[in-house]
């Protein structure tokens, strides 16, 4: 091990080539390059190979990370791949839009010791890009079929990492989705310049090489009933995510050009996909030569403002209602923006939208961060007196997801909910109050990582084997009872 790794104390911590904001901020290609092989190797033999590795505890797939580093190091990358790959069915993507900072990296023991992070995420990225260029990555083929089929609702990556796994263990999968391509967020949330709509659509791809049959623009309630496919299939896994957007009631919320984030950033991505959208081409939803302004502080907020950006607007202000310490999302985002022009305004509180008929501004008050409520975060606490003005010609709203009401979308007003309005399951075995209905990802456990949507859609997968696996044997051991 002397020989590959431990080197942090030589080699210094270096990120694949990032390309400069003048150039990026003109186009919707990821920012970041590959990385060569030398350096993914030479980046990887930094990793301390620690005896409790943190930065495994500290991802919610529980990552072999150490184990891979290894592997990177000594050039041995197919079998890197097998061991990325085992507990985790897209790790180019979560390499891609992982918040490392908040996740693996930023509890490496060489980050907490002063010596910079190993660059976990781009290597991630690196290996399974490299595995598809070697074709190392192939269709999952079961050894046997079982003779039973899963329906799973919902395409996104919680929906997909059930999939592959059920499928792996030789079940009939059919995923239900209402949108025309596969991916939910991954696809027509988070915008190209984080995750190129290619690496999902192989991935897509792989599912349907894979005997994957995918029902596209269905959707439960209107095409079928949650009923009708419980009758067609032996479970079902409900993974839909969470869709409905916050908003916050505030004087003038009738003006046009107030728009939710999802609908922009749908409009955009679709855009680029190359499918014909009326409200980007008549310039709705299009930033272009606009004073845009972003209301929120997550990873959705600072999607929308990078866009915005890229789309041409004429400046870009992002206001936030706590300070930059305090936000929800990746430190790297906020930098990249930071570089690509954005303007944050921390400690503001939007009060109301201006305007006569159409936005022209947002009204909104300084804020005093006071003493931490049950969660750890600091309060906000408006400054009397402190009324300002920020002009704007299109204001995005990116302040959270919510469950859409599936009961009643599903017509099945007995599945039980919380009273957040998510599902509600028992999390032993991830099914809900009906027998054979799973549940998994954002619409369990509300708006979070892509990574932890991937968790539970495997957590569920293996719960759902051990239910349908009980069910075959119930049937067969009175058979076998009476043959002996």
């Amino acid at each position: 091990m002397s020989q590959h790794m431990l080197k942090f104390v030589k080699i210094g911590n270096h990120m694949p080539d990032k390309r400069v904001a003048a150039e990026r901020k003109r186009d919707f290609d990821e920012i970041y390059g590959e990385f060569a092989d030398e350096a993914a190797a030479t980046q990887a033999s930094r990793c301390s190979q620690c005896g409790v590795p943190f930065c495994q505890v500290h991802c919610p797939v529980n990552n072999n990370i150490p184990d891979w580093l290894k592997l990177t190091a000594e050039g041995r990358l197919e079998e890197a791949y097998e061991v990325s790959s085992a507990t985790n069915n897209f790790p180019e993507i979560c390499g891609r839009i992982c918040p490392q900072d908040r996740l693996c990296e930023g509890n490496c023991v060489l980050e907490q010791s002063g010596h910079s992070t190993v660059t976990i995420g781009s290597i991630e990225k690196y290996i399974t890009d490299t595995a598809f260029e070697q074709g190392w990555v192939k269709p999952v083929k079961p050894k046997r079929e079982r003779g039973q089929s899963v329906a799973i609702i919902g395409a996104g990556p919680g929906g997909m990492a059930a999939a592959m796994q059920l499928r792996a263990k030789g079940y009939s999968v059919h995923i239900y989705d209402r949108y025309d391509r596969v991916g939910g967020l991954m696809i027509y949330g988070i915008p190209s310049f984080k995750l190129e709509k290619e690496v999902v659509e192989r991935r897509a791809e792989l599912m349907k090489q894979s005997g994957i049959e995918l029902h596209l623009g269905f959707e439960v309630g209107r095409d079928a009933s949650l009923d009708a496919l419980r009758k067609k299939h032996d479970a079902l896994l409900i993974a839909t995510g969470v869709y409905k957007a916050r908003d916050a009631a505030m004087p003038g919320a009738g003006l046009s050009n107030i728009f939710p984030a999802m609908d922009y950033l749908t409009a955009s991505n679709r855009k680029g996909l190359g499918d014909k959208v009326p409200a980007f081409e008549d310039g709705t939803l299009d930033a272009a030569g606009k004073d845009v302004v972003v209301i929120g502080g997550g990873d959705t907020a600072m999607d929308c403002v990078r866009t915005a950006v890229r789309q041409g607007a004429k400046s870009v202000k992002c206001l936030y209602r706590r300070d930059r310490a305090n936000m929800p999302g990746s430190q790297r985002e906020v930098k990249h923006a930071e570089e690509e022009g954005v303007e944050f305004v921390w400690l503001a509180q939007p009060e109301a939208y201006l305007g006569d008929g159409k936005v022209s501004g947002v009204r909104a008050s300084r804020i005093h961060l006071g003493v931490p409520d049950a969660t750890g975060r600091q309060t906000p606490q408006v400054l009397p007196g402190s009324h300002f003005n920020v002009k704007a010609d299109m204001v995005i709203k990116a302040l959270g997801f919510d469950p859409e009401d599936l009961p009643t979308m599903f017509g099945t007003p007995d599945l039980g909910v919380t009273r957040w309005g998510t599902l509600k399951v028992n999390y032993r075995t991830m099914m809900t109050n009906l027998d054979g209905v799973f549940a998994a990802g954002d619409i369990v456990r509300g708006a979070s990582l892509v990574v932890w949507a991937i968790r539970d859609g495997r957590d569920a997968a293996e719960c759902m084997h051990n239910y349908l696996a009980a069910k075959v044997e119930a049937r067969t051991a009175p058979a076998m009872a009476s043959a002996s």
